[in-house]
């Protein structure tokens, strides 16, 4: 046999091997930036008709989490199934491949097994490292993923309506804190990124894809074109309370500097009016997005492929709008790392239910695995959520994990290394958070939250010999997954 055609034959053979079968279903990954679990059901104030029709048509799951509250962290660790500890990454400056060079993401892994995949928005978090995208894991390039968020400024034809709102009293880089403007959607990077993925879906329906949308929003600034704006009366939005959690540590809060600006001169310290602005511009922001990602629900339908599609939404973390005196993520408080995660699933099935299993972000790539037949990667930190999306009473795991470290962007500061690092447990009882010193591995302080009779995590109760019991074995499941160890 000629060296030829034994070529040939080998190509065809991976070829068989590594095609999806008739069988396996597309994937529509859809993705938030900084969207605490709002609409759809989640008990919040924003209007959400789009994500309310995906929830209609999946699981919507009440208590899931991200593992890291912070961009980079969480979407590395999800993509990669990988926990931020497993990969040593827990800023925003480090690609995970600087780390890791030879992981397999999870659209690489479809990649690898047959798949087309593509890349449109947001998906990596890659501005502040060296590396500009992941382009192994994607069938093409990627379109608007290496951008920032201060430079989403309005791009309109003729002269730029003027901003009726107050400008947030700061810039957010390039661009005002909070503005309300009368222009198109496509004026800012979401209506363009819903518009490309419109345009891909039809390129690529005729095969098996795993098609990735990552909108920006609703990622401050608060600048969403004034239509979404309309939708709210700024006085009837509820009221917040701006207190840190009574007895919580100094070492369990930060500084806001995202919203705010650094400490010093510059630094804004918002009023009643700024507050209520600043609020009333993260809700236009989520109804923004949910009108961008209504427009790639419509082109999924019209493609006659939605019905071997796995529809899965997320945000890669919380947010807060003042409680607990915080301004933005980076905390391990129930409101930066609980996430909206819908997902649906082709087929018979449940739908339009929710359900209480815990479910954390890292377990999303093996569930895909399993909902789409691909072999399973071996090593992955993350468990398969069929089981609860076959049926919503079945549990998998019976808590979540999330961790940050302090200060909470460390590489920024002089030392470049975390001074602590604060690990966080949900049960079905409590919050549960142990700081400890970077250094010595040492516990330098503790938070329990009754996740039952408060909350909102209004007052910690670490010691409290009421919560006793719950607090034992939350620190039990915490110390088995992050054993306490000396550096």
């Amino acid at each position: 046999m000629s060296v030829t055609r034994l070529a040939v034959l080998l190509t065809l053979a991976v070829s068989a091997v590594a095609a999806p079968g008739p069988s396996r279903p597309n994937v529509l990954l859809l993705l938030a930036d900084d969207l605490r679990p709002g609409g759809a059901g989640y008990g919040s104030p924003a209007l959400t008709p789009n994500l309310e029709r995906l929830a209609r048509s999946g699981v919507r799951f009440e208590r899931a989490y991200c593992q890291q509250a912070v961009c980079n962290p969480s979407r590395s660790s999800f993509l990669t199934g990988l926990r931020p500890d497993t990969l040593g990454l827990w800023n925003n400056g480090t690609h995970f491949r600087e780390l890791r060079p030879d992981v397999t993401t999870l659209p690489q892994h479809f990649r690898n097994h047959g798949y087309v995949t593509r890349n449109v928005g947001k998906i990596f978090h890659n501005w502040h490292t060296r590396e500009k995208g992941d382009a192994r894991s994607w069938s093409a390039p990627e379109f608007l993923h290496y951008a920032t968020h201060g430079a989403d400024a309005p791009q309109v034809e003729g002269p730029l309506p003027p901003n009726l709102a107050s400008g947030g009293g700061r810039q957010y880089t390039d661009v005002p804190l909070t503005e309300c403007r009368d222009v198109p959607d496509e004026a800012y990077y979401d209506g363009r990124v819903a518009a490309e993925a419109v345009r891909v879906l039809r390129e690529i329906r005729d095969r098996p894809f795993f098609l990735a949308v990552g909108f920006w929003k609703p990622h401050a600034p608060f600048n969403a074109p004034k239509r979404y704006w309309d939708l709210y009366d700024r006085a009837s939005l509820p009221p917040v309370d701006l207190r840190a959690p009574a007895g919580a540590p100094e070492v369990a809060l930060h500084d806001g500097r995202e919203i705010l600006g650094l400490p010093g001169p510059g630094r804004i310290s918002p009023d009643a009016a700024l507050v209520a602005e600043m609020r009333h511009g993260y809700l236009a922001n989520i109804s923004y997005l949910d009108a961008q990602l209504g427009k790639v629900l419509d082109a999924l339908d019209a493609s006659g492929v939605g019905g071997r599609t796995v529809v899965v939404f997320a945000g890669d973390h919380g947010f807060h709008l003042g409680e607990h005196g915080l301004w933005g993520k980076t905390s391990n408080f129930e409101l930066d790392a609980r996430v909206p995660l819908l997902i649906a699933l082709p087929g018979s099935g449940p739908r339009g239910v929710a359900t209480r299993a815990f479910a954390e972000l890292v377990d999303l790539f093996p569930t895909l695995n399993a909902a789409c037949g691909l072999p399973a990667v071996p090593g992955l930190d993350g468990l398969s959520l069929l089981p609860v999306l076959r049926d919503p009473a079945a549990v998998v795991k019976p808590a979540a994990f999330s961790q940050h470290p302090r200060p909470a962007y460390y590489d920024r500061e002089p030392a470049k290394v975390p001074r602590a690092m604060g690990y966080s447990v949900r049960t079905d009882a409590v919050r549960y958070t142990e700081w400890r010193d970077w250094a010595s591995g040492t516990v330098i302080a503790r938070e329990l939250y009754d996740a039952v009779a408060d909350g909102g995590e209004t007052r910690n109760r670490a010691g409290d010999p009421a919560l006793a019991a719950a607090e034992a074995d939350a620190a039990t499941r915490l110390r088995a997954q992050f054993p306490p160890r000396t550096r």
